[in-house]
């Protein structure tokens, strides 16, 4: 490295959350422990909505894309991070650092997009019940899936090509788990305003826009249950969008933990905040979405029992 401009041919030390060996082993096992568990869970819910007719509505067709989103999401952080956990040589290439980031900004905004998807999705299903069919036809919800991911992809796309631009010289020590913007940005050694700037400006268009979206929709929504005479209807609508609540509560409440602040105030204490939204969240989306919904109780029941019977008769 030593003290290098040409960030091309240098590589980016990812040290982590600690060096100290014996702490390195508990995370190794506690973060691998927690992959498996990420990996399974969305897994089950994509086969689970894949293979039983049931699921085959917009609500479902969204949440399994949201397990894929989640499943990638840990896919692109997690095995690097264990393999750093175990090994004395932690670089990750300057392609590859750039790669993680890609997907990470990528794949974050995704999930956001597709959260908002599924905030319009309850919002027809209980506020226009009788025009549901069609006005969430298959088409438009694939249509509204490409859209979502062409946005993500060109959100990505930008903060990675403009990160290209910038010059790192001095320390390439990242005290973190994984190759992230605002960490990348601080090691920088050029001017990086155009970088900022950019990042406010997209940032707000891909987050604070479907976020708002959602807001006015759950407005909308709590309007038309309150005004459903039968309380056991009520129940039934607030339930189905308790599930959908909680994750965006998680996704929010971690990314803002991490987000809102000036750049110079971030640190290593907000390894936590980003181990929640990179790790926990994906995490939990499966459980949160499984817990307290039949339909997905019988499905995963189905599924599960369909494959011991195969073993049993095979």
């Amino acid at each position: 490295m030593h003290g290098s401009n040409h960030s091309s041919l240098s590589d980016f030390l990812l040290l982590g959350i600690s060096e100290n060996p014996e702490q390195q082993r508990v995370l190794f096992w506690m973060f691998l422990s927690m992959y498996l568990v990420t990996v399974v869970g969305n897994m089950l819910i994509i086969l689970a909505v894949s293979s039983d007719s049931r699921l085959h509505t917009p609500m479902y067709f969204f949440l399994a894309s949201l397990s894929f989103t989640d499943l990638f999401f840990v896919t692109n952080t997690i095995p690097k991070m264990l393999v750093n956990f175990q090994s004395q040589n932690k670089a990750i290439s300057y392609a590859g650092c750039l790669t993680q980031l890609y997907f990470l900004v990528s794949l974050v905004a995704l999930d956001n997009l597709i959260l908002a998807t599924m905030a319009y999705d309850r919002y027809v299903a209980i506020c226009r019940p009788l025009h549901y069919t069609t006005a969430m036809s298959p088409g438009l919800c694939i249509s509204l899936l490409i859209l979502c991911w062409a946005l993500s992809v060109l959100y990505g796309l930008i903060h990675t090509l403009l990160m290209t631009r910038v010059t790192f010289c001095g320390s390439r020590k990242i005290h973190y788990i994984f190759c992230e913007m605002y960490v990348l940005l601080r090691l920088a050694c050029s001017n990086t305003q155009v970088n900022h700037t950019v990042l406010i400006a997209t940032g707000c268009f891909i987050f604070l826009t479907p976020f708002g979206f959602m807001v006015m929709s759950y407005v909308w929504i709590v309007r038309a249950i309150l005004r459903t005479p039968s309380a056991s209807s009520k129940y039934k609508a607030f339930s189905t969008c308790a599930s959908h609540l909680a994750v965006v509560s998680l996704f929010y409440g971690t990314l803002c933990m991490v987000y809102l602040q000036p750049l110079h105030t971030y640190s290593m204490k907000d390894s936590v905040a980003t181990v929640m939204y990179a790790v926990v969240t994906p995490m939990m989306n499966p459980f949160i979405y499984s817990l307290r919904n039949k339909d997905m109780h019988g499905a995963l029941g189905r599924l599960l029992l369909g494959k011991v019977f195969q073993r049993l008769t095979g």
